[in-house]
């Protein structure tokens, strides 16, 4: 917590250029074109070198953070986000950072992140403290938001070079490649901290990697940043070609160890970062490709932003050309404004920060008069009567309005936001609704007067026809009210380990994998309607893979519908189950049960911010 809450140097920075971009803007885009434009991805802080990493239904962006003003790669810390539909991002924090590694002392650069063994590896090189050298260490952890520990406390390999990335064939065998100038790989061991074997350098040939003209110590296009992947029996390695400045360029080959055969440019030298980082993945059927440059207020070669497109393969499954935009990639589906959204879900703001939150999570802060948080594509439906958001201030508050279609768009509620006494003194704040339906973009508009006006930490809105959480007391403020058992175990309140608010719910003692926490639903239930479920999770003892399930009894007949995939649970931080399911019967429903059961066993674990809706 800040006492004196002091603005941020980037946000005092910004603020200076923000005007003249506007501007810039106003004349270079039509207003549909601007209404788009969502790229880069994150705006309030500078990010680079994307890793994409998809796992539960969600794409992960891990990053690295450009410090503000940097005339070097100054780079202290990384940074991790998350999507369920490529244009709201939720900002995650800082789940690793130089101090991480002890025997490290600078140069927190570009790395990647694998899951394995139930836990997530991340791979970053470093400077080495004792002699300078650039090395390649790992960190581990038991979530994809960490927080990530070191695994060794040592370097896991090093020759001087950098940009780690990792491949897990098919069969298991991991693959960690790092380069520049050369290109090397060591075959990973199952425990992912260990390799088999020394370090292999790759062959860069000019058929394997394309000719460099004018540098005979470099005759190959290959610079660093290697990203490789394996696609319908392919190998594809796309790397950042001839410094400077940079273009993405891929070569493929029949192994993973190559030979290698170049095929050509994916994305041209453009932007204005004289360097290029490029990811893949494929997520929700779609192909998605992640970049750097130096489009916001203040970028450049030092000072980069992530970006994405989505893109399609070729038929002979060879890269197209893919060009950096405005726009970035389209929605996937839309936003549920009725289930509790995080504040720093974001996918363009105007003058915000975030910061760690002390009720936990992240919260957006640094708020004032005439900052907004844009969130694309949200389902409001037949209409929302309500608007719920938490909130803290040291100072006198200001208000929330809630806008849509653009920042200046029609206000549909207001909430107004008092002192709290702290910036960290959370309370909740409620107002009234109307004009909130359809598909539309949300714009949380900011006012007040001068200053920090207050924190958000997160907001959620209602709706009386049939859109309001269902559950009593989802969020466990009101400790075991609401709540039963199914079958056997024992219900505690928690107000040590939250994830939001002052309180958790616990259940121990449980005698069958089916046992937990449950409430009956049988009159607040529509027959053929679809219904979303979150629930966050933390184990209280070993690994429990919990889910939601939903039992229904009709005409005598019990069936079960899954709500929620099975996610395993740890003690170090939480775990967001959701999932979306149709809910329907035939004849006459005697009796509907929400609860929390576990795959197998009968590991105890907590719940928090529960919505059935």
């Amino acid at each position: 917590m800040k006492p004196a809450h002091p603005v941020p140097s980037r946000k005092r920075a910004r603020r200076v250029v923000a005007v003249v971009v506007s501007l810039v803007c106003a004349v270079a885009l039509s207003p549909g074109t601007a209404a788009r434009a969502d790229n880069p991805i994150v705006q309030h802080i500078y990010t680079a070198d994307p890793a994409p990493m998809v796992h539960n239904g969600r794409v992960y962006l891990y990053t690295g953070h450009d410090e503000d003003g940097s005339t070097n790669f100054t780079m202290r810390e990384w940074r991790v986000f998350s999507s369920a539909d490529t244009v709201n991002w939720t900002d995650h924090g800082v789940p690793m950072n130089l101090a991480t590694f002890a025997w490290a002392d600078a140069n927190a650069w570009a790395g990647h992140v694998t899951p394995r063994n139930g836990k997530f590896y991340w791979y970053v090189p470093v400077r080495q403290r004792s002699n300078g050298q650039m090395v390649i260490g790992v960190a581990v952890a038991d979530s994809p938001t960490g927080p990530f520990r070191d695994a060794l406390g040592r370097p896991l390999v090093g020759n001087g070079e950098i940009d780690p990335t990792v491949l897990v064939d098919d069969g298991g065998q991991a693959y960690l490649y790092w380069g520049n100038p050369g290109l090397w790989y060591v075959r990973l061991n199952p425990d992912m901290i260990s390799f088999s074997g020394s370090a292999t350098r790759i062959p860069l040939t000019t058929a394997g990697f394309g000719t460099r003209v004018g540098n005979s110590a470099r005759p190959t296009l290959y610079e660093e940043g290697p990203w490789v992947f394996k696609r319908n029996g392919l190998y594809y390695n796309v790397f950042a070609a001839e410094c400077c400045s940079e273009f993405i360029a891929y070569s493929t080959a029949p192994s993973p160890t190559g030979p290698w055969t170049y095929r050509g440019a994916i994305m041209p030298r453009q932007g204005s970062s004289f360097t290029n980082h490029a990811g893949v993945v494929d997520f929700n059927g779609g192909s998605y490709f992640f970049y750097h440059n130096g489009a916001l207020p203040g970028g450049g070669g030092f000072t980069r932003s992530v970006a994405v497109e989505k893109f399609a393969y070729n038929a002979n499954g060879t890269f197209p050309t893919i060009t950096m935009t405005s726009t970035g990639a389209p929605q996937v589906g839309t936003l549920n404004p009725y289930v509790r959204q995080e504040a720093e879900t974001i996918a363009w703001g105007s003058g915000i920060e975030t910061e760690s939150a002390g009720e936990g999570g992240v919260n957006v802060g640094w708020i004032e008069n005439g900052d907004y948080i844009k969130v694309k594509g949200v389902a409001f439906g037949t209409g929302a009567t309500s608007f719920s958001a938490r909130v803290a201030s040291a100072s006198s508050g200001g208000r929330i309005e809630v806008r849509l279609d653009s920042s200046t768009g029609p206000i549909v509620g207001t909430c107004d936001v008092g002192s709290t006494g702290g910036w960290q003194n959370w309370t909740t704040t409620t107002c009234g609704v109307s004009g909130a339906t359809g598909t539309r973009d949300l714009y949380l508009r900011f006012a007040g007067g001068g200053g920090n006006l207050f924190n958000i930490n997160y907001w959620q809105f209602g709706n009386t026809a049939g859109g309001g959480n269902l559950l009593t007391n989802g969020n466990a403020e009101n400790g075991t009210t609401g709540w039963g058992v199914l079958g056997s175990g024992t219900l505690s309140s928690h107000p040590d380990v939250v994830h939001g608010g002052t309180r958790s719910l616990g259940i121990t003692g449980r005698t069958a994998s089916w046992n937990g926490p449950s409430q009956n639903v049988t009159s607040r239930l529509t027959n053929g309607r679809s219904y979303t479920t979150t629930v966050w999770v933390r184990a209280q003892s070993g690994t429990p893979s919990v889910r939601a399930t939903l039992s229904l009894t009709a005409n005598g007949t019990t069936t079960y519908v899954s709500l929620t995939p099975a996610v395993t649970a740890n003690a170090n931080g939480w775990t967001l189950l959701t999932g979306t399911a149709n809910v329907s019967w035939g004849g006459t429903l005697s009796n509907a049960t929400f609860y929390l059961e576990t795959a197998a066993g009968t590991d105890g674990f907590l719940i928090d911010d529960v919505s059935f809706q």
